[in-house]
């Protein structure tokens, strides 16, 4: 992994210059440090660029800050799998959870199970019911990234001669499944802003595309949006299995950027040759390095003895201040208490040819 703590300590003073804070204004808490922690990092499935990454940003992490990380996921996305390896951490009386729900509500009754038994618990990049976890590590919220990706697409149309502003844009939007909790954010959020900022656009598949985080459904539900949709403009792929196997739906059919344009969220890594070949101009994603870091630092925090309250500020070792934010930052309606709260990770980035091989991950 190359130059993680390189890029941790710009987050760090990042985190730093928006909080109008030092790391020694905190008064940094100490955890106790011990290798006997063990934190349970579950992704919703393993093999895929972005969980990759963030599971090597945070074994290096913890490797560096005393305690262990166990990645534990299934190779594919579901459910009773992820289900299954919470159990399996509840039996082994491990320390503390990391979890990248599924679902928003189907891990529920597990995960306050694993509370009940003494284990502390987090999520990072998608959430369960704010009672059944105290912390969640946000890559944004749905404001930030719905309108992130719809501007990702809006300057790629305009790029290949469409008028995002005043062209009736039709558009899909291809990502995981219906129940995930992140990336519904983001659709909502990203219609949302589409009806006030572009309403001549039309949504021409409203129940929307999944492929289910399934790498060979993601290419055939691609192909199949470019034979019911022929006349497509604009593909969002809020979703990191979604957004290549899209890109390869349209490289298989002698599809480019000059001919439909396609965005979303994916890893440098997931999309760099894709995007030399001309299939896309731009996608964007956030650091899952440190994401993983944060997320699994933050429930050794927990397992250490440490409280955390909405409204607490926890010096990260090498990567800088977070503030543990109210539930509503993420949904108006969330559930609220002192003991639940978001960590908002400080910024994201926007990938073109001009900047992808300056980032490894």
């Amino acid at each position: 992994m190359r130059n993680f703590l390189a890029r941790a300590i710009i987050v760090c003073l990042l985190c730093t210059t928006l909080s109008g804070c030092s790391p020694s204004d905190s008064g940094e808490s100490s955890t106790g440090q011990t290798d006997e922690i063990t934190v349970v990092f579950v992704p919703k499935l393993t093999g895929n660029a972005f969980f990759e990454a963030a599971n090597e940003g945070a074994q290096e992490y913890a490797g560096k800050y005393g305690f262990r990380v166990e990645y534990s996921g299934a190779s594919e996305a579901v459910v009773s799998k992820q289900i299954a390896i919470i159990k399996d951490a509840i039996e082994r009386k491990v320390d503390a959870l990391c979890v990248s729900s599924l679902d928003a509500t189907a891990l529920d009754d597990v995960m306050k199970d694993a509370m009940a038994a003494g284990i502390k618990v987090a999520t990072w990049d998608s959430d369960v019911s704010g009672d059944a976890r105290t912390v969640m590590v946000s890559q944004g919220t749905p404001a930030q990234l719905g309108q992130m990706l719809v501007e990702m697409g809006a300057r790629s149309l305009d790029e290949r001669g469409k008028n995002a502003t005043n062209d009736a844009i039709k558009y899909a939007w291809h990502y995981s499944q219906a129940s995930v909790t992140d990336q519904n954010s983001w659709r909502v959020a990203g219609e949302k802003y589409i009806q006030e900022t572009y309403p001549n656009w039309v949504n021409v598949a409203t129940g929307n595309y999944y492929s289910e985080q399934n790498a060979e459904k993601a290419i055939t539900v691609g192909e199949s949006i470019f034979t019911n949709h022929p006349d497509i403009d604009l593909i969002i792929c809020n979703d990191s299995t979604a957004l290549p196997g899209q890109a390869q739906a349209a490289q298989n059919l002698g599809l480019y950027a000059e001919d439909v344009t396609i965005t979303g969220f994916a890893s440098p890594n997931a999309m760099r040759d894709y995007c030399k070949a001309g299939v896309l101009k731009r996608w964007g994603l956030w650091d899952c390095q440190v994401q993983g870091a944060i997320g699994c630092y933050l429930a050794y925090y927990l397992a250490a003895g440490n409280e955390l309250r909405v409204g607490d500020r926890v010096n990260v070792p090498a990567i800088g201040i977070v503030e543990v934010m109210p539930n509503t930052v993420l949904d108006p309606n969330a559930y609220t208490a002192e003991d639940s709260g978001v960590v908002l990770l400080p910024k994201r980035t926007e990938f073109t040819i001009e900047n992808v091989d300056a980032y490894n991950f």
